[in-house]
């Protein structure tokens, strides 16, 4: 198991990529130290799609938000595996947080997002096609302009399918959208997006894991296990 190293000093985040701890750190640069990797701001110890999410967060908030990110670094430390829904919830969750503040221009790129990781989970999660979360629903009920433009796109054309490739393109117009917002509410909007997210990661890839091996004899029977 890799150890988590404890920091010496809460470390204070600024944004962009840092070629070394003395020139400052982003939120995965910071994850990557505590997991004990290489300083980098992709480190292997957090899953890309999270990891995404986290750096544009990071560069995102405004200083005075970006301590409020510290607490949540060593919560992705770990966070990594193979279950395939997590690059579409991803795109979709931050998709539905933006869509309802971003300018008009933004929301129809992330209306057709979200349809189109709906459709995507739908069929991944054997629903009827064209059914819908709630969340989706009410996101593109605050923006009816979006959705009816992505309708009508979605008619007419057959968007590539959401890709880790393309989960970043969706990440990148939900923070562009949050930014280009009047909303004074933008960073706390961020900073739960990251902490829902994390929150999320952490119950699927919990589930994910193997069930501890039974004792040998009677497990359950304390009494029979020996004790000297």
């Amino acid at each position: 198991m890799r150890q988590t190293l404890v920091p010496d000093a809460i470390p204070v985040l600024s944004p962009g990529r840092h070629r070394t701890p003395r020139k400052g750190a982003c939120f995965m640069e910071f994850a990557s130290y505590l997991a004990g990797e290489r300083w980098s701001d992709h480190p292997g110890c957090t899953h890309p799609a999270l990891a995404a999410l986290a750096r544009g967060v990071n560069d995102s908030v405004s200083d005075e938000a970006r301590g409020e990110l510290v607490s949540l670094i060593p919560e992705v430390v770990g966070l990594t595996g193979d279950e395939p829904s997590l690059d579409l919830w991803i795109a979709l969750h931050a998709a539905q947080a933006a869509i309802r503040i971003a300018p008009e221009t933004r929301q129809r790129v992330l209306a057709l997002a979200i349809m189109k990781a709906e459709s995507e989970l739908a069929e991944a999660e054997g629903r009827e096609p064209g059914t819908m979360t709630t969340d989706s629903r009410k996101a593109l009920d605050d923006a009816p302009g979006a959705r009816s433009w992505a309708q009508g796109y979605l008619r007419e054309h057959e968007p590539a399918r959401v890709r880790p490739s393309n989960v970043a393109a969706v990440l990148e117009n939900a923070m562009i959208g949050i930014n280009q917002s009047v909303s004074p509410h933008k960073d706390a909007l961020l900073v739960g997006l990251l902490s829902s997210a994390i929150a999320h990661f952490q119950t699927v890839l919990a589930a994910e894991q193997p069930a501890p091996a039974a004792l040998p004899g009677d497990a359950h029977d304390l009494g029979a296990v020996r004790t000297s």
